[in-house]
């Protein structure tokens, strides 16, 4: 019964901070898209920068504070900052620039796809393909999540084995969220968006992995608001292929530091910058990736044969993860509560359908 009330209590909560943004964004597509850009529509959308930054603390469950951190405080906020300056897709890539359009492009991670999305130095090479139905990731999706909570409860599992299942959970969770938004926005606005992902699994380099495949919305909000105008800016002082690197860091350090303030909503523990770190050190890595490449007088997009560069790759990305990027997570056990969010839907499932979803995942009992 208590657990019963805490869910209805979660969905009310979900609902005000929807309504929240639906007001913030007749707002400013109504009134500041009137004011000329620049400080003038910066100022007015102080109030909505502030109310999209606290909307997630008013909610409790790892996935939905979680989740609406991502789409306004992260995505949100920054899309309304470019659009301050009439740039990004709020501005520009919009379906006949309705207000329709304007609300689904800023409370959701996507992007109405044009010529070019996602990479300012596409390859020219054939890439290795292994497409993934969205339905297949939810299959592996579920699979995941039942060999997480069987783990979880047989207490001599080795660690590293669930770290693994978590690393898993995480990607494919992101996965099929995004994916699924992206299917049903794309036919609500009759238009084609840009795909979240690009087969991550497949990258070659740490550039090919961050640049080219792996969030790809956040990786070109990145771009426009933080790579572009600090390249631009350092490249008056230090030249182009220092300032590359003072751009490339800083985006590096504005992502640890958002996915810090993710962890805070997630977990309401103190920061302990490790997710941060996890971030500077790919930042790094990637800056001395391109160095390398442009000492030995490679192409940009160069890169190592896949059954080389595929595993380096992915093994730094899951190794660094497993050190510095989940014990934040695991510490405050958010892969409990996740899990538990689960069995809470499979409830929902069941009392709406019959079915037992908790079953068809494998869920056991958790003490």
């Amino acid at each position: 019964m208590f657990e019963q009330q805490e869910e209805e209590s979660e969905i009310k909560a979900l609902l005000k901070v929807w309504l929240q943004v639906f007001i913030s964004l007749i707002y400013s597509y109504f009134l500041v898209s009137k004011l000329p850009k620049g400080k003038f529509r910066v100022f007015a959308l102080l109030p909505v920068f502030y109310i999209f930054t606290l909307l997630p603390l008013s909610l409790s469950t790892p996935t939905t504070s979680g989740l609406s951190g991502f789409f306004f405080t992260w995505l949100g906020n920054f899309k309304l900052l470019l659009f301050a300056f009439n740039l990004g897709p709020l501005s520009h890539d919009l379906p006949r620039n309705s207000f329709f359009g304007f609300v689904l492009v800023a409370a959701f991670p996507i992007k109405i796809k044009q010529d070019g999305n996602y990479s300012s130095t596409p390859s020219k090479k054939k890439k290795v393909q292994l497409p993934l139905s969205l339905w297949s990731k939810f299959f592996m999706y579920v699979v995941f999540v039942g060999s997480g909570i069987f783990c979880y409860s047989k207490k001599n599992v080795n660690p590293n084995i669930l770290l693994g299942i978590y690393c898993g959970i995480i990607y494919l969770s992101l996965e099929v969220c995004l994916g699924f938004y992206n299917k049903l926005l794309g036919s609500l606005l009759g238009v084609e968006l840009s795909q979240p992902f690009n087969e991550p699994y497949l990258s070659t380099s740490l550039q090919d992995f961050w640049g080219r495949r792996w969030n790809l919305m956040v990786s070109d909000v990145l771009r426009q608001t933080i790579y572009f105008p600090v390249r631009t800016f350092w490249g008056n002082w230090v030249g182009k292929g220092w300032a590359q690197g003072v751009g490339t860091m800083a985006a590096f350090v504005v992502s640890g530091l958002m996915h810090e303030l993710l962890f805070y909503y997630i977990t309401r523990a103190s920061p302990t910058w490790e997710v941060t770190c996890f971030f500077l050190l790919h930042g790094v890595c990637l800056v001395m990736e391109i160095g390398l490449k442009r000492a030995l007088g490679l192409e940009e997009d160069w890169a190592l044969n896949w059954a080389l560069g595929g595993p380096l790759t992915i093994g730094l990305v899951i190794g660094t993860g497993f050190w510095l990027f989940l014990p934040q997570l695991i510490r405050n056990q958010v892969d409990v509560r996740s899990l538990e969010e689960v069995k809470a839907i499979g409830r929902l499932v069941e009392s709406i359908s019959g079915w037992n979803l908790t079953q068809v995942v494998g869920g056991v009992g958790l003490s």
